[in-house]
């Protein structure tokens, strides 16, 4: 129980990043997020490389992955990945920064909650009230910046990539990834398509 808190706890660090870019938007303007997670996008290739092709364990490994991490890529490099991909496409049509923020609230708030409530492992769904509390508090999260239906679209999608993680050719996909690439892309429908649709 101590490590998956550590997890979590972790998780939660990654909203300073978009939470840093709202609160100061005149000096972490949204280059400076895309440049740090270039970054830390190519640090965490780095370490993964060498931790997947030397068998490197570091203590900090232990505590912050997961059995089937071990052989794949682990989850905190997914979670870089995921959200540097939804940073990055802000440079498409209505893909901008208020799609992009709430999916990386999603994942570094969303999950952890939904996590601490009731973990699943990567062959099982969560219970249904814990997928109802992840939309809710997805949702909720996505609603200051896009219209009604597209946080529903994005807590739906996200929901979704947190309670089914499906394996493909022996690969989890990890919801670090699928949770804000999922609810941005989701997002994205509702403020592309659906931009006067009230709930």
């Amino acid at each position: 129980m101590a490590d998956e808190v550590s997890r979590r706890l972790v998780h939660v660090t990654g909203a300073t990043v978009p939470l840093a870019h709202l609160l100061r938007p005149d000096l972490i303007t949204w280059r400076v997020v895309q440049g740090f997670l270039a970054v830390a996008l190519v640090v965490v290739c780095v370490l993964e490389a060498v931790r997947l092709t030397t068998g490197l364990d570091w203590v900090v490994y232990d505590r912050l992955t997961r059995e089937y991490e071990q052989d794949n890529p682990a989850g905190y490099a997914l979670y870089i990945v995921g959200i540097a991909i939804v940073a990055f496409a802000v440079e498409l049509p209505s893909m901008t920064e208020t799609v992009a923020v709430p999916a990386m609230l999603m994942l570094a708030i969303g999950d952890p909650i939904s996590g601490l409530l009731g973990s699943a492992d990567a062959s099982n769904v969560k219970q249904a009230w814990v997928l109802l509390v992840m939309f809710g508090v997805c949702t909720l999260l996505a609603a200051p910046f896009v219209p009604p239906a597209a946080a529903v679209l994005g807590g739906i999608a996200a929901t979704f990539a947190d309670g089914v993680k499906p394996r493909i050719a022996g690969y989890v996909i990890d919801d670090n990834f699928s949770i804000p690439v999922l609810g941005a892309l989701a997002m994205w429908v509702g403020v592309q398509y659906l931009p006067g649709f009230g709930l």
